[in-house]
């Protein structure tokens, strides 16, 4: 008899060699690890079937579509989401595992530590840049990510649970050099986003948005508390409905 499959880790990379290892590692506690190989060109299937045989390659248009994808791939009754670039502490996985053994909810949030290289950047994160914290434990049915190419919206059909209290850690930039390229990247999609959508928006509004944005992650998510980084993190959150306005708007691709 099969011994049913209570927990899938769920990874979708694309090109992820120099840190697959060091996140999958991590995920020993799920009854299964599924990873999503997407147009990878790297070693990243190589170093997945040292871990698991529960792989799928395809070519995703969009990163909805990848997630669901990755949700409907899994096989256990419990689905936790993670990327190559975050980490599982061991007292994250134990209250993983007593969460799903014990809860009568159907949905939680992890919240999350993020290092900046090695400095840990814990205030400010939000508003469309970076996460403080994320729905990525559920029941198998219960979430489903929209058709948008980044930060697609997330559609819930079950009843959420209070957060964990042990945090995910998170990779999530190397230097200042790579928080302006993945505010180029995310501002890219996102402009594809609103002219597939036909939404671009106005100049005067998305401008608006720079300054409420800002004074959302610099002062009411304490963002002064991390100097430097706080105060990029706040502008970059500010530039990034601005940035994917504009290139919309001005751009063909």
């Amino acid at each position: 008899m099969t011994t049913p499959i209570k927990l899938s880790a769920v990874i979708s990379i694309r090109n992820e060699e120099a840190q697959l290892a060091d996140c999958l590692d991590t995920l020993s506690f799920a009854d299964e690890i599924a990873v999503l190989l997407d147009k990878c060109t790297d070693g990243s299937k190589d170093i997945a079937l040292k871990y698991t045989g529960r792989i799928l390659e395809n070519d995703w248009a969009k990163e909805g579509q990848r997630r669901n994808a990755g949700i409907d791939f899994a096989r256990g009754e419990w689905v936790f989401e993670i990327d190559a670039d975050e980490r599982v502490p061991d007292a994250l996985a134990q209250e993983i595992l007593s969460t799903i053994a014990t809860t009568a909810f159907d949905w939680h949030e992890i919240p999350v530590d993020n290092y900046i290289g090695t400095r840990l950047v814990r205030w400010g994160w939000g508003a469309s840049y970076g996460k403080a914290a994320y729905p990525g434990l559920f029941r198998k049915g219960v979430k489903r990510w929209a058709d948008q190419r980044v930060h697609p919206r997330l559609q819930w059909s079950g009843e959420k649970g209070p957060m964990l209290e042990s945090r995910l850690v998170h990779y999530v930039d190397s230097n200042i050099s790579d928080m302006i390229r993945r505010l180029d990247s995310y501002s890219t999609a996102r402009a594809r986003d609103l002219r597939d959508a036909g939404k671009v928006g106005s100049f005067a509004n998305n401008l608006r948005r720079l300054f409420s944005r800002f004074i959302k992650c610099y002062v009411f998510r304490k963002g002064y508390r991390e100097g430097g980084y706080g105060f990029l993190i706040a502008l970059f959150a500010g530039l990034f409905p601005l940035l994917s306005h504009l290139k919309a708007r001005l751009e063909d691709d």
